[in-house]
């Protein structure tokens, strides 16, 4: 069984279908999406219905005279994983007094676009004899866990128990607190219950397959840059510190799972044994509109992994 992996694409449309065309292209059976999928941002971009907008994108101040032009940038910025979003004056007015505004705009793109890629999937994957298995996470708001669910031929992976040729995939987007306070944060102990639960249905664990967003703490999938108090990165963002999950790790070591799949730290590209599974982190450059995966060929028989590969496209 091959199992085509990626994860925190955070909104970006170029990525999401690149994610939909690989299954086929790389001969994969198994599509999963370990989660962040969601934008993090809105970008207006302000002027009268003829034009001209104005927008600023990564500080960078734009005017767009034409239709072609303004399409051409909502396009960027979708492939960047931010929400293009056009604005009269007079609505950036409001949205700059009642920030109440700014969220119902931005709850309502998130969950339109999961619904636009649900749609995209149930067309792309139709015919194909693909498995695709999405499971949001921490940054990915609790509504979008129905749209996902109701997808024809994507399943829902958060708290599922879900069958793949003799192995058992088990998922979770939680994960331990972050200084940002994001959606799905459990403290450890916690974690570790939810954990638990999952594998407790799971019949032979070491044909277990975890699809866990946070990597196991100090086992350098999980290396980001710290921060200080205010937020701000300690020596320009090249000192390195351990932010995995110690319940994480410790689940891994005492059930064994052939595989576990990790994303959350996009710095953490890589790919460990912890005892006798293999931990994998594909790593995220979302912005650049680029695609990184693992691509894992797990033996039916041996319930091992026979190869692995990372891979950007």
């Amino acid at each position: 069984m091959r199992i085509f992996f990626a994860t925190d694409i955070h909104g970006s449309e170029v990525c999401w279908r690149k994610f939909l065309n690989a299954g086929a292209f790389h001969k994969a059976d198994v599509l999963i999406m370990g989660g962040d999928m969601t934008g993090k941002a809105m970008v207006p971009i302000v002027g009268p219905a003829g034009g001209p907008w104005r927008l600023t994108l990564q500080d960078q101040e734009h005017i767009l005279t034409t239709e072609a032009e303004a399409a051409a940038m909502e396009k960027r910025i979708s492939d960047r994983g931010y929400y293009p979003i056009r604005l009269m004056p007079d609505e950036l007015e409001a949205w700059n007094a009642d920030q109440g505004l700014v969220d119902a705009r931005f709850k309502a793109e998130m969950l339109g676009m999961v619904q636009r890629w649900m749609d995209l999937a149930d067309e792309r994957l139709a015919g194909k004899g693909l498995r695709c298995i999405v499971s949001p996470a921490n940054d990915d708001i609790f509504e979008v866990d129905p749209i996902i669910a109701a997808a024809k031929l994507v399943s829902l992976g958060e708290s599922n128990l879900i069958e793949l040729d003799g192995f058992s995939l088990v998922s979770t987007g939680w994960a331990n607190p972050t200084p940002w306070n994001t959606f799905r944060e459990l403290p450890e102990p916690e974690l570790r219950s939810r954990i638990d639960g999952l594998v407790a249905t799971v019949p032979d664990k070491r044909r277990a397959i975890f699809n866990f967003h946070a990597p196991p703490f100090g086992s350098n999938l999980d290396n980001a840059p710290k921060i200080d108090a205010d937020m701000r990165y300690v020596s320009g963002g090249q000192a390195l510190i351990p932010v995995g999950s110690h319940a994480i790790r410790d689940a891994i070591l005492e059930y064994g799972p052939v595989l576990s799949l990790h994303g959350h730290i996009h710095e953490g590209r890589g790919a460990v044994k912890l005892g006798k599974t293999l931990a994998v982190n594909p790593g995220s450059t979302y912005e650049d509109g680029v695609l990184q995966a693992a691509i894992v060929d797990l033996d039916h028989k041996k319930a091992e992994v026979k190869r692995y590969l990372l891979i950007n496209g």
